[in-house]
């Protein structure tokens, strides 16, 4: 059964109650208030510009444990030749936008609207959006964002405007997000790239345990 929300009530059903195309609810609204609540709640908003606000819980997420990360032998080369730089939370706005502009192999539209953009970067001033920057000759060529949820990290998108510097973003985090203990990094949905760096899927009820621990 698909929800379809009120504006006007912070609410989501239970993740039991999704349908099987993995769409939990329609419509609400995309205040900070509301994102949070549905990452908490196993839920992250999907859908492509001039669509009706979807929410998404499916019944396999992609996520990477991170003791389980594989970085192949021509990538560990490049970082141990320190061609990039990588910084935290330098420029948000910059990497968000980045993400939201750059062209997508199958995809003519962006997912992340400007309303949407604003919500996020609304998030990362009060500490719960996150950004990676990649730089190569303080150029920003690469980077990702996603919700701190201080166990879990939800990553949201990654950009590279040079080969390999979304790898360094997204390497540099799994490496400094086991430094500091977390569970795992939420990936939601599959594809290619994250599994070969060693992203796999569990079924919604196992992610739910692991977003539940504190």
């Amino acid at each position: 059964m698909i929800a379809f929300l009120d504006e006007n009530t912070l609410f989501f059903p239970s993740v039991d109650e999704t349908h099987e195309s993995g769409i939990i609810a329609i419509g609400g609204d995309l205040s900070v208030e509301r994102i949070t609540l549905a990452y908490k709640s196993g839920i992250f908003p999907w859908f492509e510009d001039g669509e009706p606000i979807t929410w998404w819980s499916p019944e396999y997420r992609m996520v990477l444990f991170l003791d389980e990360l594989r970085v192949s032998k021509s990538m560990r080369n490049i970082l141990n030749r320190n061609i990039f730089k990588v910084t935290y939370n330098t420029c948000f706005r910059e990497v968000i936008t980045h993400c939201q502009n750059v062209k997508r192999e199958g995809q003519l539209g962006t997912w992340i609207t400007d309303e949407m953009l604003e919500s996020y970067c609304k998030l990362h001033e009060l500490g719960i959006a996150k950004s990676v920057e990649v730089w190569q000759e303080d150029q920003l060529v690469g980077g990702l964002y996603g919700m701190d949820l201080g166990h879990i990290f939800c990553g949201e998108s990654m950009f590279s405007l040079v080969p390999n510097a979304s790898k360094v973003a997204f390497i540099n985090l799994v490496r400094k997000l086991a430094e500091e203990n977390y569970a795992l990094l939420d990936c939601q949905v599959y594809n290619d790239h994250l599994d070969s760096l060693g992203a796999r899927e569990i079924h919604r009820e196992e992610f739910m345990e692991y977003l539940h621990r504190k």
